[in-house]
Formats: C-alpha cells, structure tokens, sequence
C-alpha cells in the first residue's frame, strides 16, 4: 500500500477546490426527495396525506440526478435506486420532539437578509436535534399577508387601467389566487437555496410543497372557528373606536403597518377667545383667550375642550370656562386632566376625541362628546364642519382655515416644527385616526356585564403569567420587560379591515339589522331562521387583520380544531414548541397574540423558549432601505452579482425617481466589482457568527469572504487527509484494545491524544452554546476548532507522525486525523451542511461511519453501490457528544510545552532578523529527556533546520537565549558583528525617538486634558512598551561590546 491515491479513490473524486454551487445544486433537491426533512409518524397512527416522505414526490429525485449530470436509462436507473433506499434508519431517536415555527413570510415577499438571518438560526437548531435522534418538525408556512398582497394586485390593476371597483369582489379574489399560485412561491424557492431543511409537506393542504397557507381551506376553517367561539364567549364585540386610518387604501391599519417619519412642518398658534369676555389672568393681567398650539389646525373644527394641568397656577381659576371654537363659534369647556405638560409651550392643549388618541382617552374620561371631522377619504365632512370648509382635501382646508384665523386675528404665531408623522408603509400615505365602526377583540374587561369573564381575565392576563411564570422564556431576557409593559397597558385590539383580500368576518346581517355570527353561511341561515328571520342574509364586507391569523398559527398548523387521531397526536407533541426565532418589532403584534390566542384554545403555551434575533444592518450600521441602496439580496451573495446587473437591480421598482442617483453612487462606492460569489455555507456560517445577544449586527460582505476561505480550509485539510490515509489500514477495522502502545497495532502521539482532548472541549462548548442560543459562540468554536487546532497546529505536527519509524505511530496518527475529521464535519454540519455533505461522502466509509446511526455493515462492491446511491446523509448521523474520559490533561500539558518552545524559537528569529527562508539549528540545554520526544516537531513550526538538545548552551556566544520553564533555547548563527552592531544602533535609535514623542504628548496639558481618556491611556500604553523593547535591544547591544 502507497500514500498515493488510487484511481478512483475518494481523494481523485474530490475537486482540488471548493466549488460549492455544484455541490448545493446537487445535495439539496436530494436530501428533499428522501423525506429526510419530513417528521417521524406518530406511534400507531398512520401519517396523514401529506405528511409522509412518499409525498415529495419525483420531481426532486429527478431535479438531484438532473444536477449530477444523469439522464436517459441512467437517470431512471438511479431513480428508482434511490427510491429503493428511500426508506431509511435515522439516528437513534431520542424519544423526544423538537419542533420549530417559521414565523410565516409574507407571500408576496421575497428572502431579504433578515428572513436569511432567522432561518439559517432555525435551520441550525433542527438539524442539530435531528442529529440527535429527536422527532424534528419544522412547520413552515406563508402568510396571505391581507393589505399587502392586495396592493400588488391592484398595482397591477392600475397598469392596465382598471381598479378593483371596475370588478365584482368575487373575481376581484380570483385575480388574487391567480397571482399567489403564480408567484407565491417565491420564497420557498429561495429558502430552498438557503439549505432550510423544512417540513415543507406538514400541513400543505394546497399541494405546493411550501408548507400551509393562511388562506387555505384547512386554516380558513380554523379562524371561522376561532372566531365563532370568541364571539360566543363575549370576547368579540363590534363598536365605534378610534383606529388607525389610511385615506387612500381606505381601511384600517396596525400600529406595525404605521411608520412615524419625521417630517418638516409648521407649529400654528390659535387663541381660542372665552365666550364671555377677556377674563383675569392669575398675575392680574387680562387674557382675553387660551392660545393653544397644533400641527394639524384642520382637526380643530372637532375640538370638544381646551385642556390645562390640574395642578397649575396659571389656569385653576378657569377650569369650566367656556371658550369659543374658533371660525364655528361652538362653545367648548376648559377642563383640567393631568395628560396635560403644563412645562410644554403654553400648558394648555386642545381636545380633539375623533382624531387624536390621547384626546379620545380624554375624552372618555370627561364624558365629552366626538366629533368626527373627516370622512373616509381625509376631506371634511360632517355637520360641523363649516360650509366653507365641507369637501376640502385635509390640506387644503388647512391652508384655507390658517388664513381665515390669520384674517381674524387668532392666528398668534407660525413657527417651522419638524415632528414625527405617521406614515401607512403600504401606501406612503399620512394616517389619520379615525371614529369608525370595527370588530374588536376585547383585551381589557375583567368581568363582562352577564358575570363571564372579560378578556383581561380570559386573554391577556394568562399571557403574561405564561412569562412571569417561566413557562416561555424570553432570549435575550430583557425582552420580556418589553412583553410585560405592552400587555400590562394593552388596548382592546381591532382586528377588521376594510379589504376584499382576507378572511372574511364571518358574520351575517338581516334586513332588520340583525345579527348572526357563523361558521359559514348554511349555519348563519339555520341560526336566522330559528330567530324568525326570514329574509336574504348580507355577510359583512370586511375581512380579518392578517395577524389574527397569524396568531392561530401554532396550534391550527397543527389540524386544530380536528379531532382525529392525528391531530390530537400532533398537538401532542409539537404544541408547545421549542423555540420561536423572531424579531423585536413584532413582539406585540404576533408573539403576544400567539401566547393569548394558544392558550386560550389548547391551555397551552405556543412555545417553550423565544429567540429575539438581531435586526440586520448594512456595514455602518445603516438600517436597509431600497431607497438607499444599501439593500443585498442574499441569493447575490450566495451566487455572485455583477457590477451591471447589480445597479440595475437596485433601481428597478423605484417610488421615487430622484433617488436612482444616489443609489447608484452608492452601489460603485460599496461594490465597485459587483458581488463575487460566497456560496450558501460562506454566508450562512457568517450569519451564525454574527448571531450574539445585540439589538442590531451590522453585516460586512468582507465577512462572508473570510467564512468562504474558512470553507476552502476545510476542503483542503480534508484533501490531505485523504492523500495520506487512503490505501493505508488506518485502525478502524477493528477496536484497539490492549494492543495500542509503541511497538504494537496502533500507538497515539501524545499530539494525538492532545487534538482528541481538544475535541471534547470543543464539542462540550458548542452544545452548551446552542443550548443557550449562542450561535456566535458556537460558530466561533467550531471557527477555532477547525482552523487552530486541527490545521494550523495537528495537521502540521501530524506530518512528522507519518513518517515516524514506528508504524503503530503512524497509524494512530492516520486514525486520529480521520476519526476528528469526521467528527468535525457532523459537529459543523448543522452551520455549514452542503461541505459538511460533500466532504463526509468521502470521509466516512474511511472511518467505518458510513451507514444507519455511523455503523458501516457494508464493504466491497456493496459499499461502493452505496456511495454512488449516496445512500446515506451525514444528516442523519449522531451528533457529536463531548466525552471527559477523553481529555488527556498529560497530553495537554505536553502539547502547552511543545508550543512554547515553538513560540520560543518564533521570538528568537523575530530577534535575530531572520527571513522565513532562513533555516537555522536549534540548540535546547535541558536536562529533561521528555524534550526529545518534542524535538521533531520543531523543524517544520519554527523553520529549523535541526534541533538538538544539549548539556549547555556555547559560551562567550552573542546570539540571543529564550528561557522557557528548565530550558534554555538558542539558535546557532554566525552572527556578522558588525553588522548587527549597526542593526540594533538603528533600532535603538528609532525606539528612543517614539519614547521622545510620547513623552512630549503626554507632558503636555493639552494633550492630558483634552484628548480621550481611551486615546491617553493608550499613548501611555504605547511608551511603556517602547521602554520595555528599548531595555531588552540595550542588552542585546551591550553583549557586542
């Protein structure tokens, strides 16, 4: 047997380098046709349609062989080879469930980097617990996103000239499913490239093989239901509150769907004169009106108050004064609330209860009435408004209105005022609140007037006793400060929309006005009929806020409300969860709706652990926005981009066209050359670095290139490797048991014995890291792992194993590179799958691993068979588990040793000038006999050109000396005296120059007092060191006389 490798041999069926998209193409489409993604069945209950890996069909079988190059009676040959196989032993299981929720996409969205960001977090977590036998359900699913899906189809509308008032609501909604079934599945296709190895057959009603859908018919069941019970309950009321409104789509909107941009603008000041007459100020001096102070002068015509500080002196004499409103000549009272700022401009603030928020409450509190000012397209309407104003667009009944109080002489003053404006993200449009009728769900009553209970008591207060309790725990966990705070001053929440597009209310109306909430309209017929109402039923126009849905999603993913064997086993073990990874700035809107609406219909928390991830941002720490050109589209990053493309992909889609120049400065600036391509690993082992505990990460490209050169390490350590232990017997054929010693079958280096313990450390680290969800911890060890430990140092020091004399040596130096290498690709794999894949293909039949649970049954042509079937997946092999019986702390001293002699020599050459060609001998004066055993490891680390331990050093010798421990090293040069004479002359000289200029810096008051602490610290940092390199050249120069 030969180093060499041998035709056909793993080492020749591995590329020389790293070429991941062949590799992602190929292992991906596989990996799906298997059913590996698909969760175990339940014990004794038979899957579900659409839950069993047989349901993934043959088009990704045909896509993998496709990739790989096959086709014809090839391709149908490895079909059916491949079906053969399909049904596979996993990993030992564990007894245990894992599941994961995606939290659903928008189905009109594509992958950004946030959506990237989350699921490589996932992606990790389940193939992790896959690995470690656990039942794995990653149920993923794409949310019919009401408002925003709506917008794009009307866009489209309006391009040909059309809106969808031109078409009944009906084909209006079946314009909408034309455009889902024809580019729904974006993002499942792009998650698809990320490696997300989801249950995209769990709850697929629809057939797509992206998971569910909230507007399919299972779940569309499910909110009738949902909705029905809550109503019957007490907890679902219709009434008239104050909403967010947008004018131009013409419904309400959420607080997520509202941006407050800041914008300039003007502070008008009004004085509202008293009804009788100039009054006494508190000072003596007459007032003849209360001035108050607004933005939004056009709403004053619904004022029902002026409102002053209870406490302050200015005003206390004047509370119940009638003021007169002005240019309507309406009465309204001065009343006291402290809402009111009495330090904040004039202390008195106007009561507009239909169109402010703090004023409705206000309002409510004093009993006032409202008044509604605008209609649903923002123009004034209504009996109060004056005959002037009526039908005027906001604006310029502002305009109007300004003028007219400027001509009266209340107009006080009109200062510039730049303040925040709520701005609908959907349309651009500025939100007005509005008084309109809605259906809510109630969050707030603690009893309901028949003795039920309100849903304070029923909703909301169980939900934060889930997190107070312990039973959800909040990652990072100040976050659960945040969750508390919003329910603690929670609102009743509006969950009707005024759209075509969404699940809607399922509520009918009679003739009379009558009532009936229903599952669907037979029973709401049947419920009319039985309260004698006869005629036709007209169902409610609006539809559902998308998140009401969306909040159901944990347990009607799961066949809620079905009762069947499988749906009971389901909820069973998926419900709750095991984690929720999500962002911060929905918190309120989902994740808190999710624990209320779970546990309110399965007495359930929806899930065990919530992962608040970072909020991606671009290098300097930017938040991304097209309009700044700052937007990557992961998939450029994966596949590479050029310079052309990627500028024209950055404009296209514009809203405004005055921002293309700017983006495109921005864009040559940032991507002078485009995007090379990073590969799917590259990027999603950058992720997982980035993944700490911060509020935000800011995301450099250059990043990505140093995990791209992490993966080319590992493909090339793995590709020395295989030279050197392929042809070879390497051990694993049988177990070494008493016959491991020198001399005998197989021996272990104490370098050997040092990688192994490292490798424990290593495994213990990253399952502690990613049970705390630390994935940058985590990345960070394996990091270090693998490009330290293994490389830089054991694959080095393993050289010299390999041509030891002893062959028992230098086959427990080949054992120990396969046996860790192996080990790290299935430890990394869950960070990194596509190499991890690749590699382990080739590495564990080497190891004896390559079958069911890492035990190798096959060997010879059988084996082979099974390799070009690529019958088994390092993703369905046992996790890496950290063993202390492993740890050598001998061998690790040995190894501490062994690399401070290296550091040693490294400062020695450092001292003496040498370049890195330069191969001198190295002198050891110990008297410790263990240094011989480290003395052949020296040449290749240090750049020796022999090492030797002697008695003692030469005398009388100029070379310079390193102590380490007993031991004295020194390199043996013929040193040219004069020379280094003037070397270190040169060095002393420059040295004594930077200690000049550090002192004078730090002598000067200027200096000391002004600049940084950091920066001072730093100067003297800097001085200290200078003083200590000047000390040791001083010495070195003194022995050359």
């Amino acid at each position: 047997m030969t180093d060499a490798a041998t035709p056909g041999s793993a080492l020749d069926q591995l590329p020389k380098s790293f070429e991941p998209a062949a590799i992602e193409a190929r292992w991906y489409p596989l990996w799906e046709s298997r059913g590996y993604f698909v969760n175990q069945p339940a014990p004794g209950v038979v899957p579900a349609s659409g839950q069993s890996a047989s349901t993934a069909g043959q088009a990704g079988e045909a896509a993998a062989n496709a990739t790989a190059g096959q086709g014809g009676a090839a391709s149908q040959a490895a079909i059916a080879a491949t079906q053969a196989v399909a049904t596979h032993e996993r990993t030992t299981p564990s007894g245990r469930a894992y599941c994961i929720q995606l939290p659903p996409p928008n189905v009109t969205g594509t992958l950004h980097m946030g959506h990237a960001f989350q699921q490589t977090l996932m992606d990790t977590l389940i193939r992790h617990h896959r690995m470690l036998g656990d039942d794995t359900n990653w149920v993923v699913g794409s949310d019919h996103a009401g408002i925003a899906t709506q917008i794009v189809v009307e866009r489209q509308l309006a391009a040909e000239g059309r809106s969808r008032h031109d078409m009944s609501r009906d084909a209006f909604i079946d314009r909408v499913w034309a455009w889902k079934n024809e580019s729904g599945g974006a993002i499942s296709r792009q998650m698809r490239r990320l490696g997300d190895s989801a249950n995209w057959d769990y709850a697929d009603s629809l057939g797509t093989q992206s998971g569910y859908f909230t507007m399919d018919p299972k779940l569309s069941q499910a909110v009738a239901e949902v909705f029905v019970r809550l109503y019957e309950a007490g907890l679902i009321y219709r009434g008239k509150r104050l909403v967010n409104w947008d004018p131009v789509l013409r419904t309400a909107v959420s607080d997520l769907e509202v941006d407050m941009t800041e914008r300039d603008g003007h502070l008008w000041h009004i004085r509202y004169p008293f009804a009788d007459g100039p009054q006494k100020a508190a000072d003596g001096t007459e007032l003849t009106g209360l001035v108050v102070a607004t933005t939004r002068p056009e709403t004053m015509l619904g004022d029902v108050a002026v409102a002053v500080h209870p406490e302050d002196e200015r005003y206390r004499h004047l509370h119940g004064k009638l003021l007169e409103l002005p240019l309507t000549g309406r009465k309204i009272p001065v009343i006291a609330d402290s809402y009111v700022d009495p330090e904040f401009g004039s202390g008195c603030v106007k009561i507009t209860g239909a169109h402010d928020f703090n004023d409705y409450e206000v309002a409510q509190r004093h009993q006032l009435p409202l008044i509604v000012v605008l209609d649903l397209e923002a123009n004034m309407a209504g009996e109060a408004v004056p005959e002037a104003y009526r039908g005027l667009n906001r604006y310029r009944a502002r305009e109007q209105m300004v003028a007219d109080l400027d001509a009266a002489g209340l107009l006080v003053d009109t200062v510039k005022h730049r303040n925040m404006v709520p701005v609908c993200g959907r349309s651009g449009e500025v939100v007005e609140p509005m008084l309109t009728d809605q259906w809510f769900v109630d969050q707030t009553r603690e009893t309901q007037p028949d003795g039920r209970p309100g849903g304070m008591a029923a909703i909301t207060r169980p939900a934060l006793e889930a997190v107070t309790s312990g039973r959800i725990r909040f990652f990072p966990e100040h976050w659960a400060s945040t969750y508390d705070h919003w329910l603690s001053n929670i609102h009743d929440w509006c969950i009707s929309r005024q759209l075509w597009w969404g699940h809607r209310i399922p509520a009918w109306y009679g003739e009379d006005g009558q009532l009936f909430v229903a599952r669907n309209q037979e029973e709401a017929r049947q419920k009319a009929d039985a309260a004698g109402c006869t005629g036709p039923l007209t169902q409610d126009p609006d539809v559902l806020d998308t998140w009401f849905s969306s909040a159901l999603v944990p347990f009607t993913s799961l066949g809620w409300p079905n009762d069947d064997a499988q749906t009971r086993a389901d909820l069973a073990r998926y419900l709750p969860s095991d984690v929720l990874v999500t962002g911060n700035d929905i918190i309120f809107f989902w994740v808190a709706r999710m624990v209320m609406m779970t546990q309110y219909f399965t007495g359930k928390v929806p899930f065990k652990d919530i992962y608040i991830n970072a909020i991606v941002r671009d290098s300097e720490g930017q938040k991304m926005s097209k309009s700044k050109g700052n937007t990557l589209d992961p998939l450029d990053l994966i596949d590479g981009i050029g310079l052309d493309a990627l500028l024209a992909k950055s404009v296209r889609g514009l809203m405004r066209a005055d921002h293309k120049a700017r983006i495109e400065k921005y864009v040559k600036k940032h991507f002078p050359d485009g995007i090379p391509a990073f590969g799917t690993d590259a990027l999603r082992f950058t992720f997982a670095s980035l993944a700490n505990f911060s509020r935000t990460l800011n995301f450099d490209i250059s990043r990505c290139e140093g995990y791209r050169n992490f993966c080319n390490k590992l493909w090339n350590a793995t590709r020395f490797v295989l030279m050197n232990v392929e042809g070879h017997d390497n051990g694993f054929a049988r177990p070494c048991k008493k016959d491991c010693g020198p001399g005998q079958f197989m021996d272990f280096s104490p370098v050997d014995r040092w990688i192994v313990s490292e490798l424990q450390r290593t495994e213990a680290d990253v399952a502690k890291a990613l049970a705390e969800y630390r994935f940058d911890l985590t990345a960070n060890a394996i990091y270090g792992f693998v490009w330290n430990s293994y490389c830089d140092w054991y694959l080095e020091l393993a050289k010299v194993e390999l041509n030891h004399e002893d062959p028992a040596q230098r086959r427990g130096a080949r054992h120990t590179l396969l046996r860790v290498l192996e080990a790290v690709l299935r430890l990394a794999h869950p960070l990194i799958p596509f190499i991890t894949e690749e590699l382990w293909q080739k590495v564990a039949p080497l190891t004896h691993s390559y079958g069911d649970g890492g035990v190798q049954t096959l060997e010879g042509e059988a084996l082979q068979q099974a390799l070009a079937e690529r019958r088994h997946s390092i993703m369905l092999q046992p996790y890496p588990q950290a063993n202390d019986a492993k740890i050598d702390e001998n061998a690790d001293a040995w190894m501490t040793e062994l690399r401070a002699l290296i550091d040693a020599c490294r400062a020695l050459r450092g001292e003496m000038n040498l370049g890195p060609q330069q191969r001198v001998p190295l002198l050891i004066a110990s008297d410790d006999a263990r240094i011989d055993q480290m003395l052949p490891y020296l040449p290749g680390l240090a750049r020796l050109s022999s090492a030797e331990r002697v008695a003692s050093l030469p005398e009388n010798t100029l070379a310079p000396v390193q102590v380490v421990g007993n031991h004295r090293l020194m390199l043996k040069v013929e040193i040219d005296v004069a020379a280094e004479k003037a070397r270190l002359d040169k060095e002393i000289a420059r040295l004594q120059a930077e200690i000049g200029k550090a002192n004078g810096k730090l002598s000067s008051p200027n200096f000391v007092e002004r600049a940084p602490a950091a920066v001072v610290e730093q100067e003297r940092q800097r001085l200290a060191q200078f003083g200590d390199m000047l000390e040791k050249v001083q010495g070195q120069r003194a022995k050359l006389g």
